[in-house]
């Protein structure tokens, strides 16, 4: 490792490269290869004896640096050596600065940062703690919070907002395990004896259904969609036909897209279950993709933003202005669902996997690999057919 002696600044403790830097008085950054950060103070103990009887000089962690500062360290430092000075061994006598419980969210959400799907994401990580934890314990320091000061965070919004609150029970406990995983904290998470306990009362999920237009109702519609040259209208006219969320067509690039193949494939990162969709493209779904290539652009559904893509109320505000009330553009997938339930007569598997949904359980899954490509072609052919017909003419699939 190299060394480096002479006081250390807060610029060099941010940049400084794996090592062993010396600040004066004992006090040392340890930069690892990972990255990590941490202070570490030497001081030899007056009037003891290491095993081999020479005088006793000991290593002392003081933290890691993304939460103590360089002044910080060196006032620990100061105070280390004074106690081994009078004959203290700092072990037993140090008092050590717990971090409040926001420190360490907030260090939680700089090291997962790598890790969010996207900036919306994490931080919206973080905003859920701000709203409900930060208020209460915030300031707390992390050692002290318990099964109380958890339900204090829980218990007002546990009925009137359940969804919120589980998320919250989850990211509370994220922040105490790793508070445990820095020594700041022993024991069992709170977390975790609170839902042991069964101490918050049961809430009946109540589903959340997106209105739906019904599938009859779908070729006329459809063919008013055909009359619009915005691109808006084009975007939805491609959702209605796949059945896809509103975030996967309107994210879509042209790098996903094989014409030759007739094949549309979603990476992981932009599917709601984090596993690769295949999408097998119609001569419905093609006849609106070709004109778009003259763009040029790396989306296929461009906004006013050259290689941006539509904003996310483009096509809910089109459905607006068409007068069209009571549906949103998530409904057209239950329309899909219905359509080939008690239209089409499509098997089960068949048409949730056309929806990227998980069919079965663990084990069924690791055994049905396949995601029914071929099969699902034949549904969606149909379905394309059934949308763009002026009658609505029904298509059974055996």
């Amino acid at each position: 490792m190299a060394y480096i002696n002479g006081k250390l600044t807060k610029k060099l403790v941010e940049n400084l490269g794996p090592g062993r830097y010396g600040d004066g008085g004992g006090l040392y950054l340890v930069v690892d290869p990972s990255g990590a950060r941490r202070w570490i103070v030497r001081v030899t103990v007056k009037g003891q004896k290491n095993r081999k009887g020479a005088p006793l000089r000991t290593d002392f962690g003081l933290g890691g640096a993304d939460i103590v500062t360089l002044n910080q360290a060196r006032e620990r430092a100061l105070e280390y050596r004074r106690m081994a000075k009078q004959g203290l061994n700092p072990r037993f006598n140090a008092q050590r600065e717990i971090p409040t419980f926001e420190e360490i969210a907030q260090l939680v959400h700089i090291e997962r940062m790598p890790t969010w799907k996207n900036a919306k994401h994490g931080q919206q990580w973080l905003n859920t703690l701000r709203d409900y934890a930060f208020p209460k314990i915030g300031r707390m320091p992390v050692d002290s919070i318990g099964q109380p000061e958890v339900l204090m965070c829980l218990s007002p919004i546990w009925t009137d907002k359940h969804e919120t609150a589980k998320r919250l029970s989850q990211r509370i406990k994220i922040v105490l395990d790793v508070a445990k995983s820095k020594g700041f904290r022993d024991g069992e998470n709170p977390v975790t004896a609170i839902k042991d306990a069964g101490v918050l009362p049961k809430v009946t999920k109540k589903p959340k259904h997106h209105a739906a237009m019904h599938w009859q109702d779908v070729p006329a519609f459809f063919a008013d969609l055909r009359g619009r040259d915005a691109m808006a209208a084009k975007a939805l006219m491609f959702t209605c036909l796949t059945g896809s969320r509103t975030s996967e067509v309107l994210g879509m690039r042209w790098a996903e897209v094989d014409l030759n193949a007739r094949l549309w494939t979603v990476p992981a990162e932009r599917m709601k279950g984090d596993v690769e969709h295949r999408v097998p493209l119609t001569d419905a779904m093609i006849e609106i993709l070709e004109p778009l290539l003259a763009l040029k652009s790396e989306v296929v559904f461009e906004g006013q933003k050259r290689h941006n893509p539509l904003s996310n109320m483009s096509m809910l505000m089109l459905l607006r202005r068409m007068k069209v009330e009571g549906v949103t553009v998530h409904g057209f997938r239950s329309t899909f669902r219905d359509w080939a339930s008690e239209a089409a007569n499509a098997p089960r598997e068949v048409a949730e996997m056309s929806l990227a949904h998980r069919v079965g359980n663990d084990v069924e899954r690791a055994y049905a690999r396949s995601d029914l490509l071929d099969r699902r072609r034949v549904l969606m052919e149909r379905w394309s057919q059934f949308v763009t017909s002026s009658e609505g003419e029904i298509v059974r699939i055996a």
